[in-house]
């Protein structure tokens, strides 16, 4: 009886050791959602990155209900004022010209410090681009938006066609599907290219091509 007590106390202990480990090791993604973002956008990542175990925070300029495409109703977890502090912050597009303008989503970036990690899809790269982040850098957006990214912001240079574009701390994407694209690469970039494969195939993602975005930052995870 006194050697069971000591398996199960020792198992016990085991787990609970593990569990501390993969919790204190997961990465953290605060996706910022706008009235009418558009739900492929930040869905498709959201599947990558749920399949990758990574902590995904949903967080918007407050916590009253917004609604994706006027359909779908999401009820974010988080405000500006009381997000916890991610791994990486990921911005979306959608309605995003408007949602953008305000000082309040700038004000937020800014006070995250230089070594935060971004990730945007489709128009999400305004929000970047109002930061300053991606001046003097190379950037991805929606392909009906790159002549407007590169009129409003000057100093961005427009990367056309890329699927997405890795410049270190900072990934941009194009729109709408290609987000999946980015988010298999940041998971390459974190977990190596076996994970990303199998997350892919996981969600029959069958079209993704590894390396077809443009890396200017950093090591390439394909090499």
């Amino acid at each position: 009886m006194y050697k069971l007590f000591f398996i199960l106390l020792t198992l016990s202990s085991s787990f609970s050791s593990t569990d501390k480990s993969m919790t204190k090791n997961r990465t953290s993604i605060a996706f910022y959602l706008q009235d009418g973002v558009e739900v492929l956008d930040f869905a498709g990542p959201l599947e990558v990155f749920s399949y990758a175990d990574y902590e995904i925070y949903i967080v918007s300029h407050s916590k009253d209900p917004i609604r994706s495409q006027g359909i779908l109703q999401i009820v974010p977890t988080y405000s500006l004022d009381d997000v916890p502090k991610a791994d990486i912050i990921a911005f979306f597009g959608g309605n995003s010209q408007q949602a953008f303008k305000g000082k309040e989503i700038t004000d937020w970036i800014t006070k995250q410090g230089e070594d935060q990690n971004y990730f945007s899809v489709c128009t999400g790269a305004f929000a970047l681009a109002k930061a300053g982040l991606l001046d003097d850098k190379k950037a991805a957006t929606f392909h009906l938006m790159e002549d407007q990214l590169a009129k409003d912001f000057p100093k961005v240079e427009v990367v056309k066609g890329a699927r997405f574009v890795d410049e270190g701390r900072v990934i941009t994407t194009a729109g709408v599907s290609a987000g999946i694209d980015g988010a298999l690469h940041l998971v390459t970039k974190i977990d190596g290219i076996e994970k990303a494969r199998s997350i892919a195939k996981m969600i029959e993602y069958d079209s993704w091509i590894p390396d077809q975005g443009l890396i200017v930052g950093g090591s390439n995870p394909y090499k």
